[in-house]
């Protein structure tokens, strides 16, 4: 039994001599693995009940999700912080000495994590503005999907193909985004096709009308509608805009079921669409020569 309250003893003893003295704070082993321990504990634990009330969020109708969703991520970094500096404080630790380690290291973090800084910038403005919001239909860059996570780093938008892509937070402060949802679900979009130059525009505008009535896809209200936009070389040029909300996260599904659409009954009304027409002139040279002869 002695033996081992000597060995405990002198456990404790290395535990607590001082590793790091900066004026009148000294820093123990022992400091150092306890802190470890609470902060970990007080990570995990953070992070269990952030993802509770995410989860309860999601199933509460009648709520602004994205809002709710924004604040509770938000008061999670600050309670991370917050019980970051408490634990340190409690445990002995003066955090006046870090004043020194941060002197000492400030140039290093400025050049060697700027973009992770800029990053973390750019989601909180994100969650603050909400120019994106969870289910948005957008476009940043050559990604398009739908965002289906959003976090003070990145961004996860899901393809048509259900791939993931990990889009940093900065790209959407200095990009161009487009967001085809952003006023509400329903999108507008359109298709175009020429037809012969004999053909009837008031039938085809009847015919355009009927394939976006027959396609379920297509609202009602507000109404499709059709539009004489060019006079082409060879045929004349109509566009077919119609809304969805169905098909707000497929639009080139939809474009191809109005395109199908509009050939069947195109056949149906012999409505030609005709191929680009171009005259030639054939010029023979010997006569070309003798005529200037």
């Amino acid at each position: 039994m002695d033996d081992l309250q000597q060995f405990a003893f002198t456990i404790w003893t290395y535990l607590n001599y001082p590793i790091i003295s900066v004026g009148k704070n000294s820093i123990t082993a022992w400091a150092i693995i306890l802190n470890l321990i609470l902060i970990l504990g007080f990570i995990v634990l953070s992070s269990k009940v952030k993802s509770w009330m995410l989860k309860t969020i999601s199933k509460k109708s009648g709520l602004n999700t994205s809002n709710w969703r924004a604040a509770v991520t938000l008061s999670y970094y600050a309670f991370i912080a917050v019980g970051l500096v408490g634990i340190l404080q409690t445990t002995g630790l003066d955090l006046s000495f870090f004043t020194v380690l941060t002197g000492a290291i400030g140039i290093g973090i400025g050049f060697g994590m700027q973009t992770i800084f800029s990053n973390f910038v750019s989601g909180i403005i994100i969650l603050l503005e909400k120019p994106i919001k969870l289910g948005d239909r957008i476009e940043v860059g050559e990604v398009s999907g739908n965002v289906h996570s959003i976090s003070v780093r990145a961004t996860t938008i899901v393809t048509n193909d259900n791939i993931s892509i990990i889009v940093p937070n900065s790209d959407f402060i200095s990009k161009q985004v487009i967001n085809w949802t952003y006023s509400g679900n329903r999108v507008r979009t359109r298709i175009s096709v020429g037809v012969a130059y004999n053909s009837d525009p008031e039938l085809v505008e009847r015919l355009l009308l009927q394939v976006a009535e027959n396609e379920p896809g297509v609202l009602k209200s507000p109404p499709p509608k059709v539009r004489l936009t060019e006079f082409g070389e060879s045929s004349l040029k109509f566009s077919l805009l119609v809304w969805t909300q169905e098909y707000a996260d497929r639009m080139g599904a939809l474009k191809s079921l109005l395109n199908f659409g509009v050939l069947k009954v195109f056949k149906e009304n012999n409505i030609r669409m005709p191929y680009p027409q171009r005259d030639l002139h054939i010029h023979n040279e010997e006569s070309i020569n003798e005529t200037n002869l």
